[in-house]
Formats: C-alpha cells, sequence, structure tokens
C-alpha cells in the first residue's frame, strides 16, 4: 500500500530559541527530519509532505528539499493564521500558531493516502517506522475510522532542560488507545518523582505517552474539517486557542468514530525541545552512525 510521511516543521522553536527544525545535528550536516525521512524511506513510504510556514520556504528548500528531492517523492503547504475553512478568518491580534490539528488539515490536499504524521524535531528510530508501516499495509483498502499511534514510556521522553508537555494515554488490554489526557510542565522533582507542574498530579515512569506518532486514513481529514468548524465557532477570537490533534482523536473515539491501536516497538525517542537539549540529540546520532545503523551521510 502507497504511504505518506507527514512532518510537522512550521513551529516557532519559542522554548529553543529559534528554527530546530532545520538544526544540524549528524556528521553530514543533517538535521533530525532527515533521519525521519530516510527511516520512512527504509520503510516503504514513497511520499514526504512538509508542514512549514512561506517565511523559511527559500532556506528550507535549499536545505532539506534540494537534498531528498532526488530520492523521494516531495511537497511543500504552508501553515499560516489566515488558512482557515469559510468564511472564518484569523484575528490580526493572533500571534501564536493554531496548533497541531490545524498542521494536519492545511494538508488535506496534498494527501489522498494512508499517511503517518510526526514531529519535525522528534527522532522516533527506524522500528517505529517499521511497526507503522506494517499497521498501513495490513489494512482493508478503503479502510475509515481505523487509526494508529506509537507510544513511548514515559519516562524516556523527558528532557534534563526543563519542562515539557505530553499526552498521557490510556490504554484497554487490547491495546486500543481510550483518551489522550494532556499534562503540562513535567519534570522530576528533587526526589526523581515525574511531576506535572500545570496539574500538580504525580506521573508514572512507564505510563504510554504520545509523541506525535500518528497513521491515519486520509477520512481523518474529513473529521478535521468538522472539529476545526467547531473550535473556530468557538474560539476565532481567541490569541492563546490552540486546535490540537490528540484532542480530535479523543473526541472521535469516544464518539466511536474511530478505532486507535496503540502499536507497541522497543523504538528509542529523543528530541529537542530546549537549545540543550541539541548536544545530547547530537551524540546520540553519532552514536547510531558509528553503530552502522545510519550511514555517516544520509542523502
Amino acid at each position: 500500500m502507497q504511504k505518506v510521511l507527514l512532518i510537522l516543521a512550521a513551529g516557532m522553536g519559542s522554548r529553543y530559541g529559534g528554527m530546530k527544525q532545520l538544526d544540524e545535528v549528524g556528521p553530514s550536516g543533517e538535521s533530525i527530519m532527515e533521519y525521519s525521512v530516510y527511516d520512512a524511506i527504509r520503510s516503504g513510504f514513497e511520499k514526504v509532505v512538509f508542514v512549514i510556514r512561506r517565511s523559511f520556504e527559500k532556506d528550507f528548500t535549499r536545505q532539506i528539499i534540494n537534498k531528498i528531492s532526488p530520492v523521494i517523492e516531495t511537497d511543500l503547504v504552508f501553515q499560516e493564521l489566515d488558512n482557515l475553512p469559510e468564511p472564518f478568518g484569523c484575528n490580526k491580534s493572533r500571534t501564536k500558531p493554531w496548533g497541531t490539528g490545524h498542521a494536519v488539515w492545511v494538508a488535506r490536499q496534498s494527501v489522498n493516502k494512508p499517511f503517518v504524521v510526526i514531529n519535525a524535531d522528534d527522532f522516533y528510530g527506524r522500528e517505529a517506522y517499521e511497526v507503522m508501516a506494517n499497521h498501513l499495509d495490513t489494512l482493508p483498502q478503503e479502510s475509515q475510522g481505523r487509526y494508529a499511534m506509537c507510544g513511548y514510556r514515559l519516562e524516556n521522553t523527558l528532557s534534563e532542560h526543563g519542562y515539557v508537555s505530553r499526552g498521557v494515554c490510556k490504554v484497554d488490554g487490547n491495546h486500543r488507545l481510550l483518551n489522550v489526557t494532556e499534562f503540562t510542565q513535567i519534570q522530576k522533582d528533587e526526589s526523581e518523582k515525574i511531576i506535572s507542574k500545570g496539574s500538580d498530579v504525580a506521573l508514572q515512569p512507564g505510563e504510554i505517552v504520545s509523541m506525535n506518532f500518528w497513521g491515519f486514513t486520509p477520512d481523518v481529514f474529513d473529521h478535521l474539517d468538522n472539529k476545526m468548524r467547531m473550535f473556530l465557532e468557538k474560539e476565532q477570537d481567541n490569541d492563546q486557542a490552540e486546535f490540537f490533534l490528540p484532542f480530535v482523536i479523543d473526541e472521535l473515539i469516544s464518539e466511536k468514530k474511530a478505532v486507535v491501536n496503540v502499536l507497541q516497538s522497543n523504538a528509542e525517542w529523543f528530541g529537542v525541545t530546549y537549545r540543550a537539549d541539541k548536544e545530547a540529540a547530537r551524540k546520540r546520532i553519532h552514536q547510531l552512525v558509528n553503530k552502522k545503523e545510519y550511514p555517516a551521510k544520509l542523502f
């Protein structure tokens, strides 16, 4: 089955202090998302679509598209504040992006095959792509509402340099996602307990969290469009409100419009939330290269 990789790369990097999606961590100047593309190609993906902002289209094309387009079909779509379903418009005072649900929605005209959504600044591991590709390949033709998520243990997704936000997943005995609860300001405290300061809740190290690694069939775009219209009817003039992808999936599950399999893998996640995370990511990439899991030059 043909498969598409959709990479969310329009983030502003406020906590990082710059465009972390283009930062070089590989021995030949590769960004983290280039490793994602490389792993996806090895797992049978045939197209990659990047969600970016127009303000850095030129740099992105020079650094990423020109490098990978000889080996895989590529496309660019733009997440702009005024790119909204009619008849909605953007409040002129708004500067904050509309969120991950909106980022996926803007790709609706470029994706018509089963697809995977990932963050540009997260390294998910080759096995995660293989497990997700196998899931998509075994779906019956024209499947709808049969989605998937690669889950990671919370303790393996923290940053040593500041707090993170994570969607904690409740999963049933059949590895089906029941709901996702968003927790903010997650850090280890002085006693090494994992605490969400945003909600004053202690979390368990082994809890499964969503790292925004989702597998969808194209029917999800109709759901996103409907949910986004409902969101904008209430929040169009709220400068801080965001339309989050996990919230949409949570609603679809509760409405029995979707079934989400939580896929198991031993893949290792790492990413860059803060600038201080970059050195750890760079060292981990170099270790993988030294172990011959990746070539010294990807493309």
